[in-house]
């Protein structure tokens, strides 16, 4: 069984990659794909969004194992396949018409009753979060579990909004569901989790920025993030119930942690503020570390290590015997220091903007840069205190990160000498033709210069996450045939910081 396992998932992953590409040349062939709109997708071009293809394509290998080996469950992985085909035909509609939320809702809550009612997979009891006791559901599990799932399909789908970042925190609990299974010996199971984690990183292959790709070839899309989600909400339901489960209720929370929490705190947020519950923002913790200046690898490795770490939590919790009830009030402080900590999304991005400044100066986190192109010489309080400036006086309202670069040492005696740059992603409708872009820039320039004599050096920039090139033609990714400056969007305006 084990080299099946191993099989499963190498096999997963080439039928994965090889589905991904010839998917995104029919998408590219028949121009569906991706496009950036009016500010909440940021990304230039038409990306295909052929993630979940890939996703139900492995599952299918799964699938077709289980229902070969495991005859005595066949309806139960009959029901599944059709709740993971409803799903992925329901978010690909969404990707390509954007569905209103009610008609998600209602296809989710089918999906969820089709699970409950012809799958068997059903919350009954929560675990001994009474102190000990068990706590059951009776007359409410039905709605209860309908709740749950639609809540982690939708969990999943609202963290989907860096590259590489729902691919990533769906592996790695994937890897911890993974393990769990395997202590509990639940063969079923994880030759579905293997299947699933195989389709996953071959998705990843295409979605996970690197030196070598710069940017996302595909997105994963409702239709594999609503796949994704509703497999998630059946495992961690499955396997926290009946008589011998192979985690507690309690431990699934820990394993879903990152998307649970964020999903939570910007549903308080919006409640807080008068905001609808079902429109759409960019309060998520990805985006607040993105407006503070993080870069997107950066945020997937803070965020994939902050879920990697909860999830080894949950499990040590498991697997040491510490109450139901003592691990669920360990997460709700965690989630409760989460939510103070982005209640105030402002105060929150000054803190990352300062932190990073702290860091690069205080601990000798900054890289070194060439003394030709930097012009700009502080000392390490003296970049603090600049930084700190430009911080206060841009705010929360302009798109922009910083970078702080250790000069070459000219004087020994000086000590280490730094410069700043800064990175400012104009909104498109402030920056819809060539003239108003100059005008941005001078009224910037105006501004600071008047307000903290803190003069801006205008340099062109194309490393960055938003590169200001288009793919204009090519192949079955957009690898270029010929280059061109794109249209003016979120493109970065590259500044040296002089004081």
């Amino acid at each position: 069984m084990n080299i099946e396992l191993i099989l499963v998932f190498f096999g997963s992953i080439f039928l994965s990659v090889l589905v991904i590409y010839y998917s995104a040349s029919v998408m590219h062939r028949v121009s569906i794909a991706d496009k950036p709109n009016d500010g909440h997708k940021l990304h230039d071009g038409n990306i295909p969004f052929v993630g979940g293809v890939g996703v139900l394509a492995a599952l299918c290998v799964g699938f077709t194992v289980l229902l070969h080996y495991q005859s005595d469950y066949y309806l139960k992985y009959v029901v599944l396949i059709a709740c993971s085909l409803i799903i992925f035909i329901a978010g690909f509609l969404d990707d390509m018409i954007r569905l209103g939320y009610k008609s998600r809702f209602l296809i989710q809550a089918v999906v969820s009753s089709l699970m409950i009612f012809g799958g068997g997979v059903v919350l009954n009891e929560l675990g001994g979060l009474l102190f000990g006791f068990p706590l059951n559901l009776g007359f409410f599990s039905v709605a209860f579990t309908m709740f749950a799932t639609i809540g982690v399909i939708n969990a999943l789908n609202m963290i989907d909004g860096v590259d590489g970042l729902s691919g990533a925190i769906s592996l790695v609990s994937l890897l911890l569901i993974g393990v769990a299974t395997f202590v509990a010996g639940d063969q079923d199971n994880l030759m579905l989790i293997c299947a699933l984690a195989g389709g996953v990183a071959g998705f990843l292959y295409f979605n996970f920025r690197h030196p070598t790709q710069r940017h996302a070839r595909v997105f994963l899309g409702d239709n594999g993030s609503m796949l994704l989600g509703l497999i998630f909400a059946w495992l961690l339901i499955d396997l926290s119930q009946g008589s011998h489960p192979a985690i507690s209720p309690v431990t699934a929370i820990w394993l879903f942690s990152v998307p649970l929490m964020d999903a939570i705190a910007v549903m308080l947020r919006r409640i807080c503020v008068g905001k609808s519950l079902f429109g759409s923002d960019r309060q998520h913790l990805h985006h607040l570390l993105m407006r503070s200046g993080f870069q997107v690898i950066e945020i997937v490795f803070c965020l994939v290590f902050f879920h990697s770490l909860l999830g080894i939590i949950g499990l040590t919790g498991l697997y040491m015997g510490v109450s139901e009830f003592n691990m669920l009030l360990g997460f709700l402080i965690i989630s409760a220091g989460f939510f103070y900590l982005t209640y105030q999304p402002k105060r929150f991005i000054s803190t990352l903007r300062n932190l990073q400044i702290l860091l690069n100066t205080r601990l000798g986190l900054a890289p070194t840069s060439n003394n030709k192109i930097l012009i700009g010489s502080y000392s390490a309080k003296e970049a603090e205190e600049l930084a700190q400036a430009l911080n206060d006086e841009l705010g929360i309202d302009i798109n922009f990160c910083m970078r702080v670069f250790e000069k070459p040492p000219e004087d020994l005696h000086l000590g280490k000498q730094y410069a700043i740059t800064l990175n400012v992603w104009p909104e498109k409708d402030n920056c819809t033709s060539r003239e108003t872009l100059k005008r941005y820039i001078t009224l910037l320039q105006k501004r600071l210069i008047e307000h903290r004599d803190i003069h801006l050096h205008h340099f062109s920039s194309r490393k960055t996450d938003y590169d200001p090139v288009v793919y204009c033609e090519g192949g079955v990714f957009g690898e270029p045939k010929v280059k061109s400056r794109r249209r003016l969007g979120p493109q970065a305006l590259a500044f040296e910081v002089i004081g």
